[in-house]
């Protein structure tokens, strides 16, 4: 077979690295060609990609789109057009999108991986200039795409099940592929000093760690409310405990940065705090010595250690493995996930996890990998914090039974299932 695969989302510019569906096509292609030397591999890429020496093969053939620079002027249908007649002139067998979506026009056989519906499902969770902006894709793009697939991979059972609710599609026509892990066990390679990471963002010995995009599906408030309630208690075995919250800024995140200065002023007993609208403001109520403090922390000098709670930020890959593998417990209440990777990677080292038990959350621990919780109870996201600090036997288990669960989650397992799709269609 000659096969087609859209990479266009490998790159990452901005955060210089595979991230989200990019994330999932490169492992599956890196892992699709080291197993299978026998059919033909068209790769398309845009011209942000530079360097295509990892996937030269004998069985390869790298394409650009040659007028990617100009998608920004082309109306939206005519950029389609030119994407499908760019496929057409290849003459391939199968065409790969991972992405939701492929050319409007493309008429040959296809595949599509579909990563969620979460727009579709809870637009509340999603700024209306995005919705604006995507509803050529959602009414039009989506739906072709799937009707028109020959067969459609969804990256969870939840996303199958949403699918078929949402687009009427067969059962039988939608293969559920897991997707991977590459990080197995606290010696994972990779991953920063955790001595060096401590002292760049003033975090101590013990800590909760949430990792994930601050907006509104995280159910971050949530978690801080919790986390503070829990800390204030009677006897707290949160007291000597952090909440390290990591992640780039989304959406509507101000309330978080609100909710993590109220928490931290409820905990310490301030009267005053300088919470997040008054620092983007630039109002600045803080004495001059306290000024001079933060100056000196950002010419890298060692934070304070003494918050509660803790938002540090995007990290980079190395300091997310370093977090995950040193936290007490990874603390995820999302409220709809299309797979849930941060779970996977969490369990695969080792690290204890709470999660909820909504969307595709549930499949990925399964029966004795994490502790289950309702999102929207803050009593059961408190519950099972107490469980977790209190009760050593309880760590211990959930470290061993996520690593050997982890381990049913591979890249090369994903591929070679992916091509048994490709063998069918």
């Amino acid at each position: 077979m000659k096969i087609g695969i859209d990479c266009r989302t490998i790159l990452n510019v901005r955060g210089g690295e595979q991230a989200g569906v990019g994330h999932y096509t490169y492992y599956l292609l890196k892992n699709l060609l080291e197993i299978d030397q026998t059919n033909t591999y068209v790769l398309f890429f845009d011209n942000q990609f530079k360097n295509f020496s990892e996937f030269k093969k004998d069985n390869v053939s790298i394409r650009t789109l040659p007028f990617y620079q100009y998608k920004k002027y082309l109306p939206i249908a005519y950029s389609q057009m030119l994407v499908s007649a760019f496929l057409d002139r290849e003459k391939l067998d199968l065409f790969h999108a991972p992405a939701n979506v492929m050319p409007l026009f493309y008429k040959g056989k296809s595949v599509v991986t579909v990563h969620d519906l979460a727009i579709y499902k809870y637009p509340q969770f999603f700024p209306p200039g995005l919705l604006n902006r995507q509803t050529f894709s959602t009414k039009v793009l989506v739906p072709r795409s799937l009707h028109k697939a020959a067969k459609v991979i969804a990256v969870s059972k939840n996303t199958k099940t949403d699918i078929i609710e949402q687009f009427g599609l067969a059962e039988e026509k939608i293969e559920v592929i897991y997707e991977g892990v590459i990080s197995h066990g606290k010696s994972c390679p990779n991953q920063a000093s955790f001595e060096g990471v401590k002292k760049k963002y003033g975090i101590g010995d013990k800590y909760l760690l949430f990792l994930g995009t601050i907006e509104p599906r995280k159910n971050i408030l949530t978690l801080v409310k919790a986390f503070r309630n829990l800390k204030m208690a009677y006897d707290s075995p949160a007291d000597d405990y952090q909440l390290i919250i990591a992640g780039g800024r989304g959406w509507s995140d101000a309330p978080v940065y609100e909710a993590i200065a109220d928490a931290n002023a409820s905990i310490l007993g301030r009267d005053k705090k300088r919470n997040g609208r008054e620092r983007r403001s630039g109002l600045d109520t803080r004495g001059e010595v306290k000024k001079k403090k933060e100056g000196e922390r950002r010419k890298n000098m060692e934070r304070r250690l003494d918050e509660p709670v803790k938002y540090i930020g995007y990290v980079s890959h190395a300091d997310k493995l370093s977090l995950l593998c040193h936290a007490c417990c990874f603390v995820f209440p999302s409220l709809y996930e299309g797979f849930g990777l941060p779970v996977l990677e969490a369990i695969s080292m080792g690290t204890p996890v709470i999660t909820s038990n909504i969307s595709s959350l549930p499949e990925i621990v399964g029966s004795n990998a994490g502790l289950l919780i309702n999102p929207n109870k803050e009593s059961e996201i408190i519950d099972a914090l107490q469980q977790i600090l209190t009760d050593e036997g309880l760590r211990e288990s959930l470290s061993i039974n996520g690593q050997k669960r982890a381990k049913e989650f591979t890249w090369k397992s994903c591929a070679e299932k992916t091509l048994e799709v490709y063998q069918s269609v």
